[in-house]
């Protein structure tokens, strides 16, 4: 069924209209509105299904090479949203990590509020290694508006905050800064769903949507929003992603889209507002589950799920993120994390090993741009196919899954299924109707966003680019130059056979792209 915006054929017309008229609105305030719809792959975007997002598409440029950075999973995604920074400047590599000086003995939750204020408290307000679009912005006197059902909207802006009139605002699963708002906003709302049962999480995106344009648009839209919608990530992790129910999802988050867009028309905004609507990573299904801690202690390491008293000299901590896995030596024993390297490139559950220090047959982390201050020994991304599932979808991959085996689907891996998400952007400053074939990433929103605002310089800082040939002015930064490379490592291993592994990369004005990348052990002739 369609949405109430797209019923509304004076809604349409204005969408039709006001590319067109584009030159007349310059001199209006600009306004940038995100809409991320978490875990959406571009391959279900269609008019029947997604009305709303393929009418921007139309009239917009849907940018058909958009790129997760790894690993492919929603915190590091959201950072590199709110940053334009790779994950390595960034500090943020994976959603679940291994972080001593915050807890010596245990993994952490990366958008964990608690975790959150603790990487605060020991590091100066810098638990991120760059600043993201909304503190810039509020350095200048911007209000700004965040608005999530999941707790990763925290990572874009995380400042404790007095309760005051023009306080910017931000809402993550129900919480909120100021503290103080939480109560008006159950007022005005009712009370955020308690539960996160799958079936739940459609009713809170529609809750956190009606946050955003119904309390924190109540005094005017400001010039930054971000509305971050937890579907249809939640029914594709329970059910698989082209699953009836991650299709109603898909469904629920167009319509959420839809009230967007009428509010903004209502307003008489629509015409000078630039929307982007942009998934954090894609998806694929689960074709086997490996417990890669299991795996490695038959294999005779010390390899375990926690660490208490700390990790010592030798042992090996496992830390899941689903399609791939961050490998910890204590005190990174070198013999320990090349014998470690050496087992997984015998399993067929490995796809493409990274290491902290060279080691023959992988990349080093700084290929995937994860070489952060506190980064594993190793990464591995597991292997994937382009096998199709039950529900008919493309984009098979082993998961490490010990934390949550009941799961259908995942991310979060170097498939191309992981790594090619979604990105529209629509409004004044975009060409109208243009499929752009060049390589995009997360990382490019932020300087994109900046420089339409006016801060150029600060967009110049950034790790991503500005996206110039989906821009109407012709005053971006030029394209120098567009390249492909196709990375391989080798190995002949000691027992016989030969491990080999890829990674596809296309680069853009100096801004890498991983596209994808894989691996495979093949054992010596008898």
């Amino acid at each position: 069924m369609l949405s109430p915006f797209m019923r509304s054929r004076p809604v349409l017309a204005a969408i039709c209209i006001f590319f067109l008229i584009a030159g007349a609105c310059a001199a209006e305030p600009r306004r940038i509105v995100i809409a991320v719809w978490d875990g959406m792959r571009p391959d279900f975007m269609t008019a029947e299904m997604t009305p709303n997002l393929w009418q921007l598409t139309q009239r917009g440029v849907f940018f058909a090479q958009h790129h997760s950075v790894y690993l492919s999973a929603t915190e590091v995604n959201g950072t590199a949203i709110a940053t334009g920074a790779y994950p390595a400047r960034s500090f943020v590599i994976a959603n679940t990590d291994f972080r001593p000086a915050i807890d010596a003995q245990e993994a952490i939750a990366i958008e964990d509020p608690a975790t959150v204020a603790r990487g605060d408290a020991i590091n100066a307000g810098h638990y991120l290694g760059a600043p993201t679009v909304a503190e810039l912005l509020h350095a200048r006197g911007l209000r700004t508006a965040i608005a999530g059902s999941k707790q990763v909207a925290l990572l874009h802006d995380r400042a404790p905050r007095a309760d005051k009139p023009d306080a910017s605002a931000v809402v993550f699963q129900g919480a909120t800064l100021p503290a103080e708002l939480a109560k008006r906003l159950a007022s005005a709302h009712g009370a955020f769903p308690a539960t996160a049962a799958t079936q739940d999480t459609i009713a809170r995106d529609a809750w956190t949507t009606q946050v955003l344009i119904g309390s924190l648009w109540k005094d005017g839209v400001p010039p930054y929003s971000l509305l971050w919608l937890a579907e249809p990530d939640a029914s594709q992790h329970a059910t698989g992603p082209g699953s009836a129910q991650s299709l109603a999802a898909i469904r629920s988050s167009d319509a959420n889209l839809g009230l967007v867009l009428a509010d903004l028309e209502k307003r008489g905004l629509l015409a000078t507002t630039d929307v982007f609507v942009v998934s954090d990573h894609a998806f694929s299904t689960i074709a086997r589950k490996v417990d890669v801690a299991v795996e490695l202690s038959a294999a005779g390491f010390k390899a375990k799920r926690a660490a208490p008293g700390g990790l010592k000299p030798g042992e090996v901590l496992i830390v899941s993120n689903g399609g791939s896995t961050l490998v910890f030596v204590g005190d990174h024993d070198a013999d320990v994390v090349d014998r470690l390297a050496a087992q997984m490139q015998t399993q067929d559950w490995a796809g493409v090993i990274f290491s902290r220090t060279a080691i023959k047959g992988t990349f080093l982390l700084a290929a995937a741009h994860i070489d952060s201050p506190d980064a594993p020994d190793l990464v591995v991304s597991l292997r994937w196919s382009e096998g199709k599932s039950a529900n008919g979808t493309r984009g098979l991959h082993t998961s490490d899954l010990a934390a949550s085996s009941t799961r259908l689907g995942n991310h979060a891996s170097l498939s191309t299924y992981d790594m090619h998400n979604t990105l529209v952007a629509a409004g004044p400053d975009f060409r109208a109707g243009v499929r752009n074939p060049l390589a995009s990433a997360n990382t490019d929103l932020a300087p994109t966003i900046l420089w339409l605002l006016g801060y150029r310089d600060e967009a110049g800082r950034m790790d991503g680019r500005v996206l110039s040939e989906a821009l109407v002015a012709a005053d971006g930064p030029p394209l120098r130059g567009v390249t492909a490379e196709r990375l391989h490592a080798h190995r002949e291993l000691p027992g016989g056979g030969t491990w080999s592994q890829y990674l596809q990369i296309v680069e853009i004005n100096g801004v890498r792209y991983l596209d994808e990348g894989n691996g495979a052990f093949v054992p010596a002739a008898k």
